[in-house]
């Protein structure tokens, strides 16, 4: 029986706006409890910034909470429904191992999911046991606080809790409870569930709620005219799709599970199974050991966020017009803006990058001839950015540099970055890139902007470390073999503040020993 008397003092302020919704959207039932429910990290930060009380956190009644055994006062625990196109194909899905709390209204006004994952079987799990290898959730932890360091819209990780319990994959394996919290858990794959099982009526009633929720700007006025209203939404997720996938984009993310049920309407980052992050920049590059025709490859991701955006549009076309062919117009010249949107974001964030301001015709160029030259040479993408940031080019005696002196030194180059950069030396040595930089080096000069705030742009957006595929693997077995959580933490310290470029980060930029080849991801269930 799970006891529902967790201490009131806790800082929980529940709603359950989700709850209040025809149930078709849900089945209503408390987590599975778990034999030891022990909690192996928490998100001290984040805690705070949902109004939980920090002494409370690190008790034993918390880790009862966090593991499912414990209900908090005021929560109505539900699995959600959804359904969603898997490698394009359609199924009927839902929460197979996950229960909502509720949503938790924070000090600052927020109204944020609270989501335990692994906590248990519920009507959705189809043959699963509902439950999740300590692993994976510690993946998803490390995963998404890294992406939220790096300004990257995501759900977030308050905890992870270890169940004392195995459970059975390929082998047998430590459980655990992740604690997952986001603007909130709607899906495309929501919206295809309510199409297909619920009718246009359902639909209309999940995209108010979504509106309401996610998009208040919009309104409800009854002097908005309903086909304007939905329009409008539709046009906002595709906006903040657009938005996100450019920033997936600039940081050498590979999401590796791009189903609909993994779009969130509210422009998160959702679902960090078989993620991860590029070494050797190649568009065509695959991780996932489930993606066997590179379905969602690096390079497919803006026309597969476009592909899931029509999915969504196919909903909601009852909503758009009574007349189906105006709608369909409707939908089409919304989808029709997603290319603009997201090359205009991607271009812009790639200025950034390179310290440009302002836009002139030849900067797509500029930026397209350097990528060519990443791929050819193999080069590591992040790094061969902070090669830049610190302008690795030739040295020549007298040269100003980046920070307006009279120096040997390459530009812009800080005390602790006197080292070679892994894996952008050989493209920096090349003919090629010398030509490309004279280039570079040109438009900068064209500029208005003085060199040091060029820098300093560069600096905010081009991460000294990311999440190391090889180093996140090293972490997760340190914890899930050896109970030894050091090297988890020390990660998780180095990729807190990406953009500080430290000394102390210098060891997780640098590139596995095979550099990354064969390397592969699992969907982490």
């Amino acid at each position: 029986m799970t006891d529902i008397s967790a201490n009131p003092t806790a800082g929980w302020n529940f709603d359950n706006s989700y709850a209040r919704l025809p149930e078709i959207f849900y089945s209503s039932l408390p987590p599975v409890p778990v034999r030891e429910p022990q909690t192996v990290i928490l998100n001290d930060r984040l805690a705070a910034e949902l109004g939980l009380n920090p002494d409370w956190l690190h008790s034993e009644e918390a880790a009862s909470v966090f593991g499912g055994n414990t209900l908090p006062e005021g929560s109505r625990p539900l699995a959600q429904a959804y359904a969603g196109h898997q490698f394009g194909g359609f199924n009927r899905l839902g929460d197979g191992r996950a229960v909502l709390l509720g949503e938790q209204l924070t000090p600052s006004g927020h109204r944020i999911d609270i989501q335990l994952k692994g906590s248990g079987r519920t009507p959705f799990s189809r043959g699963g046991d509902g439950r999740a290898a300590l692993g994976p959730m510690l993946r998803e932890y490390i995963i998404s606080e890294a992406m939220y360091a790096l300004g990257i819209p995501t759900t977030r990780s308050l905890a992870v809790t270890a169940t004392g319990e195995p459970i059975r994959r390929e082998k047998e394996l430590p459980g655990a409870v992740l604690t997952r919290t986001a603007a909130s858990h709607l899906r495309v794959g929501t919206f295809q569930y309510a199409a297909q099982w619920g009718g246009p009526d359902a639909v209309r009633t999940l995209a108010d709620y979504a509106i309401e929720r996610h998009y208040p700007e919009i309104g409800t006025d009854e002097a908005v005219e309903d086909g304007e209203r939905y329009a409008s939404f539709l046009q906002s997720v595709v906006e903040r799709q657009a938005a996100l996938i450019a920033q997936w984009m600039q940081v050498g993310f590979i999401h590796g599970v791009m189903n609909t049920d993994n779009m969130t309407i509210s422009g998160e980052s959702i679902d960090y199974g078989p993620c991860a992050f590029l070494d050797a920049y190649d568009p065509s590059t695959v991780f996932s050991s489930i993606d066997t025709g590179g379905r969602y490859a690096y390079g497919n991701q803006p026309p597969i966020a476009l592909w899931n955006l029509t999915r969504l549009a196919e909903t909601l076309i009852p909503l758009l017009d009574e007349d189906s062919e105006r709608a369909v117009e409707i939908a089409q010249d919304i989808l029709g803006r997603f290319e603009r949107l997201y090359l205009d974001a991607w271009f812009d964030g790639m200025r950034a990058k390179l310290g440009l301001f302002g836009r002139e015709e030849e900067d797509e160029k500029l930026i397209a001839d350097l990528l060519d030259l990443v791929k050819a040479f193999r080069a590591d993408y992040t790094n061969t950015f902070v090669a830049l940031t610190f302008d690795r080019g030739e040295i020549v005696p007298g040269q100003r540099t980046l920070a307006g002196s009279e120096s040997q030194v390459r530009v812009g180059a800080p005390p602790t970055r006197t080292a070679a950069i892994p894996g952008a030396d050989a493209l920096i040595a090349s003919g090629e890139y010398r030509v490309w930089r004279e280039r570079w080096q040109q438009r900068l000069e064209r500029q208005t902007q003085s060199r040091e705030e060029s820098v300093e742009m560069m600096r905010r957006h081009n991460p000294a470390v990311i999440p190391r595929n090889h180093r996140v693997e090293e972490a997760l077995a340190a914890a899930s073999n050896a109970d030894d959580y050091g090297p988890l933490h020390r990660l998780l310290a180095a990729l807190a503040d990406p953009y500080a470029h430290s000394a102390e980060q210098a060891q997780y930029a640098q590139l596995p020993p095979d550099a990354g080849e064969g390397y592969r991801t699992f969907c982490g269930t």
